[in-house]
């Protein structure tokens, strides 16, 4: 093919999707059917909201997504290759290389430097020298604005700061998703708007998808696409 077809770019190719979740809490009388046959496409430098009332299955997505947890039936697949009968070692192997995590708590070691914290990531995977890991944490940290706090504690930034920490811990390993549950829900106005720009910019200059569960609809409205939650399901189209 010539001419201007031919120079058309392929579509991006979702870098997580899942077809038909399920999942049930509980046992016998007080089992809840939490998701209901979730379908989602995650693509590369977009940013979904996923939104709906406490209870409707947000968080439990988000775990499912990020091999946290596991689903009842359905599958999910991460840069195309399905996890369902991946065993324990190999989801952990996939969860460390291929996703990030940013929580409304961030979860930093409180005994740890700034700089520290970002390294744990890499430590863990392996694939980096410890010079080469720590000259990319002190890259994030500059990229998400700390550049002269790695040596502080966590005790010793702001919540903004910690949470800022948090998302330069979450790009470490360089993933393909980013997952996000809350990530402003601990900060005022004035930060959930610095802590949203900096992860949507990061993550679109990078390529991540990410996908941000999130009560603020201030946030929702700034992300690629709202996905409307309800009952275990998405509702509408989105957009």
């Amino acid at each position: 093919m010539t001419g201007p077809d031919a120079r058309k770019k392929a579509p991006a190719e979702p870098v997580l999707r899942c077809e038909g979740l399920h999942r049930y809490l509980g046992e016998g009388a007080g089992r809840v059917h939490v998701l209901r046959g979730v379908e989602l496409e995650a693509l590369p430098g977009e940013v979904c909201a996923v939104v709906g009332p406490s209870g409707c299955g947000k968080s439990t997505l988000l775990y499912l997504l990020g091999l946290l947890d596991r689903f009842d039936d359905g599958e999910i697949w991460i840069g195309g290759e399905p996890v369902s009968r991946a065993d324990e070692e190999q989801r952990t192997a996939l969860r460390c290389r291929a996703i990030g995590f940013i929580f409304q708590f961030h979860f930093l070691l409180p005994e740890f430097s700034a700089l520290e914290n970002v390294l744990l990531p890499m430590h863990k995977l392996g694939r980096a020298t410890p010079g080469e890991a720590a000259d990319r944490a002190r890259e994030l940290l500059a990229a998400v604005g700390l550049g002269d706090k790695t040596g502080r504690l966590p005790s010793q930034l702001s919540g903004g700061e910690q949470q800022r920490v948090a998302i330069a811990r979450s790009l470490a390993n360089s993933p393909s998703i980013l997952l996000a549950d809350e990530p402003t829900g601990n900060l005022d106005e004035a930060n959930s708007g610095i802590v949203f720009d900096l992860l949507a910019r990061v993550a679109r200059q990078h390529g991540q998808a990410v996908i941000l569960v999130t009560h603020n609809p201030e946030i929702a409205r700034r992300c690629d696409r709202i996905l409307p939650m309800r009952d275990g399901l998405f509702v509408g189209r989105g957009g």
